[in-house]
């Protein structure tokens, strides 16, 4: 007696399983056994077995009930098959399952769209967005903050100008592919169902090219450098990456062009460091002017200067904040802050009477430093 399959095991699910259950596991399972992802022809064909059973109530319950005699087995007293004594008195009889409902299944394997293939035709040819290309660009500092126009040689596939893209020699023509037949696609039956797959001889272009294009080898596409003008915000960062859609490669078959992303990287300041919108700035002062106070003329990014007060008894390390005098938000409105930080300077090299003025300040000293620490 031939080896009974357990559909619900194959499935595995359990045997109270709801429809809604069935459907997710033979959804998860053919993802993962169908024969264009890797997965095993035999396998994926027992999943589509079980499924056509298991989501029909009617085929389900004689299943369940008549299991042991599903796969070729004999009912005891039963004649032949179709005959009294065999389930649903008609005998078993598998049908096509409605890829309608299990579209997004395959849907996500061959690109979309309804039935297999999925990609987007016109007249046949497949259309392909062109290539996102990424390139980089370093800028100085101030013109990182005001925005610059600047070009990026970029190096892309377009259209040969001799066989203006259809990668035929100029007197002749593509032929329609005899594979496909023009469609781009080629059927092939797999288990329950109709499997559509893309044309082997044309890669789903529909046509061939018999005599091909001696400047582009039949490709119809040449590799060009061609500077493009790329338009650089007020306020990009060091890293940051600008996207120009269209810029990128042009599409195949009417699909649209790719993007140009562009990274870009901002040569160091000599005295000014980004944080963001915010731009950060060192300022030496003396002891002698952190102590009693005093007012300096500094630089502010993009040109221009200031003048801010340093008051008595300023710490080392201290941060002074200018509104508005930062770098441009890429995203939202008005500027960042220009932030000072103080940096006290202590002298390494001292004079005989400096020093002795200095020994003379810490003897007249009253407070003593350290008290806190024992």
């Amino acid at each position: 007696m031939p080896a009974t399959k357990n559909y619900y095991d194959i499935l595995g699910v359990k045997k109270d399983a709801s429809a809604d259950e069935i459907k997710k596991a033979f959804r998860r399972l053919a993802r993962k056994h169908h024969p264009d992802t890797g997965g095993s022809e035999e396998k994926f064909k027992e999943l589509n077995e079980a499924y056509e059973v298991l989501s029909d109530s009617e085929k389900r319950a004689q299943y369940d009930q008549y299991g042991q005699y599903f796969g070729g087995n004999v009912p005891p007293g039963a004649g032949a098959p179709g005959g009294p004594g065999w389930p649903g008195g008609g005998g078993f009889s598998y049908q096509q399952v409605d890829l309608g409902d299990l579209g997004d299944v395959f849907g996500s394997m061959f690109g979309g769209g309804a039935g297999f293939g999925g990609a987007t035709r016109t007249r046949g040819k497949q259309a392909h967005r062109g290539r996102d290309l990424t390139y980089e660009i370093t800028l100085d500092f101030d013109e990182a903050l005001a925005g610059v126009s600047t070009k990026v040689d970029v190096q892309r596939a377009e259209n040969c100008s001799v066989c203006k893209g259809s990668g035929a020699k100029p007197g002749t023509s593509p032929t329609t592919c005899p594979t496909c037949g023009g469609s781009g696609h080629v059927s092939q039956a797999q288990g329950l169902f109709g499997i559509s797959r893309t044309c082997p001889r044309c890669g789903g272009i529909g046509t061939v090219v018999e005599h091909p294009c001696t400047t582009c080898k039949g490709k119809g596409t040449v590799v060009r450098v061609k500077p493009v003008t790329v338009n650089v915000p007020p306020g990009v960062t060091d890293g940051g990456k600008l996207r120009f859609k269209g810029k990128g490669e042009p599409g195949q078959g009417g699909a649209p062009a790719g993007d140009l992303y562009v990274v870009t990287h901002i040569r160091p300041h000599p005295y000014f460091t980004r944080d963001g919108a915010d731009v950060l700035m060192e300022l030496p002062v003396s002891i002698t002017e952190a102590a009693l106070g005093t007012e300096v003329t500094i630089p502010v990014p993009g040109g221009g200067k200031v003048k801010l007060k340093v008051a008595p008894g300023t710490q080392d390390g201290t941060v002074r904040r200018i509104s508005g005098k930062g770098a441009p938000r890429l995203k939202g409105k008005g500027t960042g802050d220009l932030k000072v930080r103080t940096k006290v300077v202590v002298p390494e090299k001292l004079t005989a009477e400096q020093k002795e003025m200095l020994k003379h300040f810490a003897s007249v000293r009253e407070d003593d430093l350290r008290a806190h620490i024992g």
